[in-house]
């Protein structure tokens, strides 16, 4: 297993080959002191069995897909399924696989960029599809662009999976969030989207205007307007740190586990959206490219 280390003078960044995965990502906090923003293991060998998608880059489908299955072009495609649910690509998706490290630069804006090649029918998805990952460092912020193309018309939906730690405290309760966000995708009781998208407005999950987490946990797909911005924000009060989240996806799935003290940001597609016509187009044909461009912005606030 294979590591870059990219740094400026406000970040450092570590990415490894299997998964994609952002293994660490190091900034100060307003007492000078070190602060890994994203939940990880020391020891790079410990990815090969984790279950929860620490920083790794996620797909053919990131999300759920209902039944465990999609159509297109008239044809039925069966995926890996448990209890009727396709997670995250699969049983082996995107981030259980061994990326190429294909170009590293340590210079003014430093970056490195990863490919994959899912060979048709890959997880049950169709197409050859050339995917690439690049994780760019600038000023303070975090970019990370992801592209793919194909020779069939497949299904595409990536995202980066880290995990948000901002201070070293055990909850999350403190943690001041605001979303970009004026509508939620409705869910079932496996988590998977029925058609409905409903205002947060007078809900939990109203967190239009910056206000403490509290107890309130998350596994929601927001819908995000883009007239808003940035599409998320989450402040710690102990370490100072305030992380902007801007991106030119449709939606955010907003995550806060119960078994760890972090959030995650996945910009993404709506879950199922192969299944649900009324969400945004999730097919990338031929001759088009697929680009998931998101950007992590850290700031001190003292």
């Amino acid at each position: 297993m294979k590591q870059v280390t990219l740094s400026n003078s406000f970040i450092t960044l570590i990415v490894l080959d299997y998964g994609a995965i952002v293994q660490k990502l190091l900034v100060k906090d307003v007492h000078g002191d070190t602060v890994n923003m994203v939940v990880g293991h020391n020891f790079p060998s410990m990815y090969l069995k984790d279950q929860f998608f620490l920083g790794a880059c996620i797909g053919r489908y990131a999300g759920r897909i209902a039944n465990g299955s999609f159509e297109l072009d008239r044809e039925t495609y069966p995926l890996y399924q448990q209890d009727g649910v396709h997670l995250h690509g699969g049983k082996s998706g995107f981030g259980k696989k061994h990326w190429t490290f294909e170009a590293v630069d340590h210079g003014e804006k430093p970056f490195v960029r990863l490919s994959y090649f899912s060979k048709h029918l890959e997880e049950g998805y169709p197409g050859n599809l050339k995917v690439s990952v690049t994780y760019r460092l600038d000023n303070n912020s975090l970019h990370i662009d992801h592209r793919a193309t194909t020779d069939r018309s497949t299904v595409v939906n990536l995202t980066n999976h880290s995990y948000f730690s901002l201070d070293s405290a055990l909850s999350i309760d403190h943690y001041e969030l605001q979303l970009g966000c004026p509508k939620i995708a409705v869910m079932d009781d496996k988590l998977l989207p029925t058609g409905e998208l409903a205002p947060v407005n007078d809900t939990p999950y109203d967190f239009m205007s910056s206000k403490a987490i509290g107890k309130t946990r998350l596994d929601t797909p927001y819908v995000i307007d883009h007239e808003q911005k940035p599409a998320a924000r989450v402040y710690s009060p102990l370490s100072g740190i305030a992380m902007s989240v801007m991106t030119n996806q449709p939606a955010m799935v907003v995550y806060t586990p119960l078994h760890m003290p972090a959030i995650c940001f996945e910009t993404e597609n709506l879950p199922d959206a192969p299944n649900i016509p009324k969400f945004p187009n999730s097919v990338l044909k031929p001759g088009e490219v697929y680009e998931n461009k998101s950007q992590f912005i850290f700031d001190l606030v003292k």
